[in-house]
């Protein structure tokens, strides 16, 4: 993900009930009950983990049983002590207290419930990028020492592959026309970091990859749905038993969902924007322009998707009474640099979730050279009474900035082409009045005209004006 290109904003949900989540996750409400379940008798070891012999204590009072029982319990202590609900009060005794932060849980804000849960998700991925428990154990050294290079391990590597996995999750759930809410095939989401985006028919080899990336992912999201960051569902363990019994044609007809399906929970997307955000992405939330001003907000939605730009628009609105609204917004909407055209494209399509009571600012700019068309637009889409004809000049001032608006939001789009071809083909002598429009995009959008129209004759009529305009603005 580049650094520089905003990320498509993400809808959350509000904080209280993403606390409410957080709460109710397993590995949280687990570790916060260890934490009230340690007393005086409780000691852990050198590296705060509970000492073996008290593992089974844990266990029961977690209500606990099975062979897993224990290391279920050992997990959620450990992240007891690393999210401060327990503290060490004595590293030679062993001796632990409840910690400062086990009071949030009770008593704290909404933001630090969430505090302390993205302490715990910390621990959770940084365990997800830990080699099997086995494998740990086949690379002990006859000093007892792990030898890291049997592993075939390189940490920073597997966090690497962790956090792209989890990035592209994101992106997919947050990206208009995306996954959205439907669960993600796991083959997809490891295709996702194998496969060469260039690369037509993937050979065996990348394949491969993939299917042990693909089980790889099924361990890893097995350690991170307790946490609350994804719904789960593991791959059919059946399904690879049978793998090699299968032909390639009875294969093709299994259902993609037993090769695990995961989707990121409310409290995931938030998890992982936070973690975005500390890494230095972009990464908006819809709602955050909408104590801000309208010129934050045309300029901020111009890179949103249609829909969660009408989102972002309708908080924004929600907050101000609609006349004040209308005027800041057309205020907000003048200007004669690169940007302007695309911010009064913004106004107007913000202005069209705005109702009569708006109607006063509308007329107040029937005169303005860069609003009064869309003023007019705006006042016959609405019905009003009175709305004077628009002169030639406006008209062909309003047509420069609507392409050059679209030429910003979309490039050289086919839409685009179909109004260019259409406003030749309306308008024989066009290109010989509009290069003489006052409008700073002129020569750029008569250039984009002749690129765009397929007729080579009407091409070179607009390659001609450009350079006139060009000419005349000194250029």
């Amino acid at each position: 993900m580049s650094e520089s290109s905003p990320l498509p904003p993400v809808r959350l949900t509000s904080e209280a009930e993403l606390a409410r989540d957080a709460l109710a996750t397993p590995l949280l409400s687990r570790a916060a009950r260890l934490a009230r379940w340690a007393g005086p008798d409780t000691r852990v070891g050198a590296g705060g983990e509970l000492v073996e012999e008290q593992l089974p204590g844990a266990a029961d009072a977690l209500g606990l049983t099975g062979d897993d029982a224990a290391a279920t319990a050992s997990e959620a202590w450990r992240v007891a002590v690393d999210t401060g609900l327990v503290e060490i009060v004595d590293e030679e005794e062993g001796a632990v207290a409840a910690g400062a932060d086990l009071a949030l849980l009770t008593s704290g804000a909404p933001q630090d419930v969430l505090g302390v849960w993205l302490t715990a998700l910390e621990t959770v991925l940084a365990d997800a990028s830990v080699p099997d428990l086995d494998d740990l154990v086949d690379a002990v050294d006859g000093g007892g020492e792990i030898d890291f290079s049997s592993l075939d391990w390189d940490p920073e590597a597997e966090a690497e592959f962790l956090d792209g996995v989890l990035g592209n999750l994101y992106l997919l759930t947050v990206s208009e026309g995306g996954a959205g809410e439907s669960p993600v095939p796991l083959p997809a989401l490891a295709a996702s970091m194998i496969v060469p985006d260039d690369m037509g028919e993937p050979t065996n080899d990348v394949l491969e990859q993939v299917s042990d990336a693909m089980m790889r992912l099924d361990d890893q999201f097995r350690l991170l749905e307790p946490v609350g960051l994804v719904d789960f569902q593991p791959v059919d363990e059946t399904l690879m038993a049978d793998a090699d019994e299968e032909s390639s044609a009875a294969a093709d007809d299994v259902d993609v969902s037993r090769y695990g399906m995961v989707r990121l929970t409310p409290l995931g997307l938030y998890g992982l924007r936070a973690r975005l955000l500390e890494s230095g992405l972009t990464a908006p939330a819809v709602g955050d322009l909408a104590d801000k001003g309208a010129d934050a907000l045309l300029d901020g939605t111009a890179a949103f998707p249609p829909t969660a730009a009408r989102a972002e628009t309708e908080q924004w609105l929600a907050r101000r009474e609609p006349l004040a609204a209308a005027r800041e917004l057309l205020a907000a909407a003048r200007g004669g640099d690169a940007g302007a055209p695309l911010r009064r494209l913004h106004c107007q399509q913000a202005l069209s979730l705005v109702g009569l009571e708006a109607e006063p600012a509308l007329r107040e700019v029937l005169d303005d050279a860069e609003l009064g068309g869309l003023a007019r637009v705006w006042l016959s889409e609405h019905g009003a009474a009175d709305v004077p004809p628009p002169s030639e000049a406006m008209i062909f001032w309003l047509t420069i900035d609507t392409i050059a608006a679209q030429l910003a939001a979309e490039g050289n789009s086919a839409e685009l082409q179909g109004l260019v071809e259409g406003l030749a083909q309306q308008h024989g002598s066009f290109f010989a009045a509009a290069w003489r429009v006052d409008h700073p995009a002129t020569p750029d959008v008569l250039e984009a005209m002749g690129r765009l129209h397929p007729d080579k004759k009407v091409a070179k009529e607009a390659r001609k004006a450009a350079f006139k305009a060009r000419s005349q603005q000194g250029g």
